[in-house]
């Protein structure tokens, strides 16, 4: 039978089950790329054929392990960690460890076959590491500034701080201007960066990190896979006459795709049409500011997914995306 490996994945560490026709095997890396060869090292000496890899998105933590799987011929499955959570809950395994893990999404693997996955490539790889970088430098921007503002700073931190602030604006523009060039540079992702700034509400660094986080999102079977996918799938509470409740997303998905759409999701609201009747009908229904704001994000990824998958520019007088 072809072997199947099931990965655990943290910060630091990486658990390891093997499942081949000799049995189970374990084996515990550090996650970094002399990590990524032991493990592919050890995979040789298990003389392990056909391998399908299976790992739960977790974060940023898989992406290095699942890309250099990938580069080195594997077939490679990210899934959803809310599947994980239900298959072991489904086979009433009560033990809580990494190498148990490992074993339960190997298990998984084994018997659902998941859809293979997609690793980006070296120039969606830049894109995404360009502005992941310059999210963070305007993270520590904003920091800094609220800083800043404390009251009776005293004049020699508060000069330092501006003049911090002066240095990560420079460095904020250089970045930004290199994103600019490697979209411009790639007739495809110019294209579909033309595409997402086309919805309102989208503007340049919103439509880079789209294009950044979900380079394959037009390839998602359908948009309730890309609301999942973000973490922006509703989840309703409801059970018997006793349990009612409010409902809330899912938020096991990309925190940073959520993150890059509540701003633009709030500009949509006023400017764009489809966003400003979804949450008028929700303030009719009685619902509140934040779960409005969330439909909306939900309804801007569903948009940028149709402009890409269509490759027609947004148009708000059609009824559908």
């Amino acid at each position: 039978m072809a072997a199947i490996l099931g990965l655990d994945i943290s910060k630091d560490t990486i658990d390891a089950c093997l499942l081949d026709e000799r049995g189970e095997h374990a084996k515990k890396i550090a996650n970094n790329p002399k990590g990524f060869g032991r493990l592919e090292r050890w995979l040789i000496n298990r003389r392990a054929k056909d391998i399908h890899v299976c790992m739960e998105a977790t974060g940023a933590y898989f992406e290095g392990v699942a890309e250099a799987l990938a580069d080195a011929g594997h077939l490679v499955s990210v899934v959803n960690p809310a599947q994980i959570k239900f298959y072991a809950q489904s086979l009433l395994s009560r033990a809580k460890t990494d190498a148990v893990d490992a074993r339960i999404i190997a298990q998984f693997c084994r018997a659902q076959r998941p859809p293979p996955w997609k690793a980006p490539s070296a120039k969606e790889r830049k894109l995404r590491g360009l502005v992941r970088f310059c999210d963070h430098l305007k993270s520590t921007r904003a920091a800094y500034d609220v800083q800043r503002q404390t009251p009776n700073l005293i004049k020699e931190v508060h000069r330092s701080i501006s003049k911090l602030i002066k240095e990560l604006d420079e460095q904020i523009a250089v970045v930004e201007t290199e994103i600019a060039a490697l979209i411009d540079d790639d007739p495809d992702l110019r294209e579909r960066h033309r595409l997402l700034k086309s919805i309102d509400g989208v503007g340049d660094t919103t439509a880079a990190t789209i294009l950044a986080e979900v380079p394959q999102l037009e390839e998602f079977r359908d948009a309730k896979a890309v609301a999942a996918f973000a973490g922006l799938s509703s989840r309703t509470r409801s059970s018997g006459t006793s349990v009612r409740g409010s409902g809330a997303i899912c938020k096991t998905g990309n925190a940073r795709l959520r993150k890059a759409l509540w701003w633009p999701a709030i500009v949509g609201i006023r400017h764009n049409p489809r966003l400003r009747a979804l949450a008028q009908r929700l303030r009719d229904a009685g619902k509140p500011s934040k779960k409005i704001i969330i439909a909306a994000m939900r309804k801007l990824l569903i948009l940028a997914y149709g402009v890409l998958k269509s490759r027609r520019p947004f148009d708000a007088a059609l009824t559908t995306a």
